[in-house]
């Protein structure tokens, strides 16, 4: 097991400490530098003089440098990085539990619920985080909530109090008492102190609350194909995008206080894309779950130089790396829609995935208002797609809402009823393995569509997609692979060689997707 504490004589102190010498804004997030001699801490490209050594100690996660008693740099602001790409690259217990804290379990749920999802007791729980990341998912929790209450002081104008709510605290008292000992201030000086911007926080009729988050990325970010694939995908009503001029995706989302919705945007910049959030809640308690999921499905929290270093390695892949530095997996808002989106795009194309798609939520789709263009309704819910959907009959029934085969219809509507049910679980917090193993177990589940789904919904950074045909005809076109080598002796080959790629398979795989012929 490796500390949460890093001091010297640890492994990773002279790695990380040259790191913070060079105020290397590349690992901001991954690890946070706490300092003796202040009793603050820092991000690694802090501005500040490097402290000496022998007052220096690292921690994995700013909760952890909290219950150690340091409080936060008001130069650097660590709380305002990228999250640390380490909960989607690990697969235990702790990388499980961070992914389902930053989606707001604790605040919804409980330290009980939390637990509960992942299989064991809160005591085992509270003393494996603790052990891993130097606290447990309490401190974990408050960490989270005060990221939010500090974004959401510096970049709206929403009142101290609805801040507090949003954040998730218990009361306006919590909410003070934390800011002043994270940030050794009060919310209303941390909020003086951030650069005038232009705010967009208003009440309109579509919606209770509407307003704006910045969204944190470490460069490169390659913001058109994120966008491009969204936007090939885009389900009518639910989804829309505009990759002409400033890139723009917005869609409705299903959360945890009601219905609500997001317009991305995204900027380049001297420095790299910039990208922000529009949102529309239901409830400004929503604020901080919407954030962390669509931070997930743009893949904000990656390490894109991690990746290009390691890919760029395998000569057949470094002129695609070039060609797209900082290249990302898309993830998903709602684990289970992605469940069925999956299942309805088995065996056909994207574009006919769509239709189908748009067809299905028109019929059984919850209509919403929404002040974003394209937006005015959420995709079904399981149990929507579960009623909704007919057994198959022969002859098929030309009014259908699902125009598939009878398997495939039968496969959907069997996983929609056990997703609404709880018999099948699918959410952020599952392992990969399980995951995998469970779905491939259900009848007209294959492992393509088991593996698509773990890099999509889990955000698994290491997932190969077996016997995909695009992925052989890019091999193929890129040199990867001897272009006279039979098909089922192609496709294993390639899977040889893809495991060369461990553990950014995932990113291999979107490479290859991208440069397909």
């Amino acid at each position: 097991m490796t500390p949460a504490h890093c001091v010297p004589g640890d492994p990773r102190f002279d790695r990380w400490y040259r790191v913070i010498d060079a105020r290397d804004a590349r690992f901001d997030g991954q690890f946070f530098t706490a300092v003796s001699s202040t009793g603050i801490y820092c991000r690694p490209s802090c501005p500040a003089r490097t402290p000496k050594r022998e007052h220096v100690s690292f921690y994995l996660t700013s909760a952890a440098a909290h219950e150690a008693g340091f409080r936060a740099c008001k130069r650097c602001l660590p709380e305002a990085t990228p999250g640390t790409p380490d909960w989607n690259l690990r697969h235990d217990l702790a990388g499980r539990a961070m992914r389902l804290i930053a989606d707001g379990v604790v605040d919804r749920e409980g330290v009980d619920g939390l637990a509960a999802r992942l299989g064991y007791s809160a005591r085992q729980l509270h003393r494996t985080l603790t052990a891993e990341l130097g606290a447990g998912p309490l401190a974990l929790a408050r960490a989270r909530r005060a990221q939010t209450a500090r974004s959401l002081l510096v970049g709206t104008e929403l009142k101290l109090a609805d801040i507090a709510f949003a954040a998730g605290f218990g009361s306006v008292r919590q909410f003070n008492d934390t800011v002043r000992e994270v940030f050794d201030t009060t919310p209303g000086e941390l909020r003086a102190r951030a650069p005038r911007v232009e705010h967009s926080t208003r009440q309109q009729e579509v919606a209770p609350v509407r307003l704006s988050v910045n969204l944190p990325v470490r460069q490169p970010y390659d913001a058109p194909g994120v966008f491009e694939f969204l936007a090939v995908r885009a389900v009518a009503g639910v989804e829309s995008a505009d990759l002409q001029g400033p890139l723009r995706y917005a869609r409705t989302l299903s959360l945890p206080h009601g219905p609500g919705a997001v317009e991305v945007t995204a900027e380049p910049t001297p420095e790299g894309w910039r990208l922000r959030a529009e949102l529309e809640l239901t409830s400004l308690a929503d604020v901080g779950t919407a954030t962390a999921r669509v931070r997930r499905l743009f893949d904000l929290d990656a390490d894109p130089l991690a990746v290009d270093n390691a890919l760029v390695a395998d000569p057949a892949l470094a002129p695609l790396v070039a060609a797209v530095p900082g290249i990302r997996v898309p993830g998903a808002v709602d684990p289970e829609e992605m469940v069925l989106r999956a299942l309805v795009g088995q065996q056909i194309s994207v574009a006919a995935a769509r239709g189908h798609l748009s067809r299905l939520t028109s019929l059984l789709g919850t209509p919403v208002a929404s002040g974003f263009t394209g937006l005015d309704r959420l995709f079904p819910t399981s149990a929507q797609l579960a009623a909704g959907i007919p057994v198959p009959t022969t002859p098929p029934d030309p009014d259908r809402p699902l125009r598939l085969p009878g398997r495939s219809i039968t496969t959907i509507r069997d996983t929609a009823a056990a997703l609404a049910d709880g018999s099948l679980r699918v959410d952020v917090g599952a392992d990969t393995a399980q995951l995998t193993a469970t779905l491939v177990e259900r009848p007209g589940i294959g492992p393509w569509t088991a593996a698509y789904l773990a890099m999509r919904v889990l955000g698994d950074p290491d997932v190969w997609l077996p016997g995909d045909a695009a992925l052989l005809t890019s091999a193929r076109a890129h040199g990867v692979l001897d272009p006279a080598l039979p098909r089922a002796a192609a496709h294993r080959a390639l899977t040889a060689r893809a495991a060369q790629w461990a553990p950014w398979r995932s990113y291999a795989v979107t490479h290859l997707w991208r440069s397909t012929p």
